[in-house]
């Protein structure tokens, strides 16, 4: 039987606590480490971690609690001075972000959302995102 791991990386006991133990409660096991063993950790494995047979790249699957900045690329939920972007807000971040990866293709950007074509046309119209300027960079 597969037993799933939940690393949590945090210096803020409170958290560390509060995980553990909704963790624990839902049959997950728990490794806590403090960023400087985290780093430490991923230094030795090459930033590689291994579920059973298969690796998957330890950056594209640590999740940041909503207080915590997240790097540039990712979408953060608060803003300087503390400000929670709506729902709208976020959505049209991931409007754009998607856009972008799929280099202005509106039908594989929907699919990748989730969404039909027809509704993230709507969409970038409602929130005014300009496509052509994803295809402006595919093309250069």
């Amino acid at each position: 039987m597969v037993r799933s791991t939940v690393y949590i990386v945090s210096d803020d006991a409170n958290v560390i606590q509060r995980t553990r133990a909704f963790c624990q409660s839902q049959g997950l096991e728990v490794q806590v480490y403090s960023p400087d063993e985290w780093k430490t950790k991923m230094d030795k494995e090459d930033g590689q971690l291994t579920a059973g047979t298969q690796g998957f790249q330890a950056e594209s699957n640590v999740i940041p609690f909503p207080s915590h900045k997240v790097s540039e690329n990712q979408v953060t939920l608060s803003q300087g001075g503390g400000r929670v972007k709506t729902i709208n807000e976020l959505e049209s971040i991931a409007i754009e972000n998607a856009i972008n990866e799929f280099n202005g293709n509106l039908t594989e950007a929907a699919k990748a959302l989730g969404i039909g074509r027809a509704t993230l046309y709507r969409k970038v119209k409602q929130y005014s995102i300009d496509p052509t300027m994803a295809r402006k960079k595919r093309a250069a």
